[in-house]
């Protein structure tokens, strides 16, 4: 997200002192919202190796090349949640535990994604088992200092408009819609992510462009977004994932 810019110590893990006190996290460079999709790290199976190992400078440089990638595609699918932080951190002590299991039957992008998910998707089930707070709500998503007062309001309204529509959708269709939609993944990736056959992604993606366009007009923030010669759903999401970059 423009104007976005997170401090490592903020980013740092919460859980473990073996982890804590890594130096894997010991950098000062700045996190910034990321803009990119997740990508390919320079000898991949040699960092992971290192990783295996126990090597810290290799933790650092997987921690340092994807935590944005990771953060981006957590915010996309929580939304403006003040949780967002705090799940970056549990992908990461994730990866940590998991790395021995990686075998390179998958890219390690595909992997991150699907750890990624797997541990947003687990926090969505145990928040709707807990009651909420009186008085709690999502955090605002960043401000970007570029935009007028009434701009950033007015883009504050369209993102938590968006959000509540897709949190309608089922957990399924709403993960897909998120992945390929906003963060532009391809259904054959998808479907290694979500381990379910590419056509199911598609009849997934299918229904959930489906309902979402029956519920734009509902949503008097993204129905402004509507024209009737072009298509509705496609305009919003396109100005969402413009707006959360």
């Amino acid at each position: 997200m423009p104007g976005s810019v997170t401090s490592t110590a903020s980013w740092s893990f919460a859980g473990g002192a073996a982890l804590a006190k890594s130096p894997w996290i010991e950098s000062g460079a700045p996190a910034d919202q990321p803009r990119a999709k997740i990508g390919g790290v320079s000898d991949a199976p040699t960092l992971v190796s290192r990783c295996r190992e126990g090597d810290p400078a290799a933790f650092r440089e997987l921690f340092l090349t994807h935590r944005n990638d990771v953060a981006r595609i957590v915010f996309r699918m929580m939304g403006s949640s003040a949780e967002v932080e705090d799940l970056v951190q549990e992908v990461f002590l994730q990866v940590h535990r998991s790395i021995a299991d990686f075998r390179g039957d998958a890219r390690l992008s595909t992997w991150l994604y699907r750890l990624t998910v797997n541990v947003v998707l687990m926090h969505r089930r145990a928040a709707r088992s807990r009651p909420q707070l009186v008085g709690e709500e999502a955090a605002s998503p960043p401000k970007d200092t570029r935009l007028l007062p009434d701009e950033q309001v007015a883009r504050r309204r369209r993102m938590l408009a968006f959000y509540r529509m897709i949190d309608r959708l089922s957990e399924k269709k709403r993960t897909v819609f998120v992945l390929h939609e906003i963060d532009g993944v391809s259904p054959v990736e998808i479907a290694k992510i979500v381990d379910a056959p590419v056509l199911t992604v598609r009849t997934r993606l299918f229904y959930a462009r489906r309902e979402l366009t029956a519920m734009i007009r509902e949503e008097p923030d993204l129905a402004s977004l509507v024209t009737d010669e072009g298509p509705g759903l496609d305009v919003v999401a396109q100005k969402v994932r413009e707006e959360s970059t």
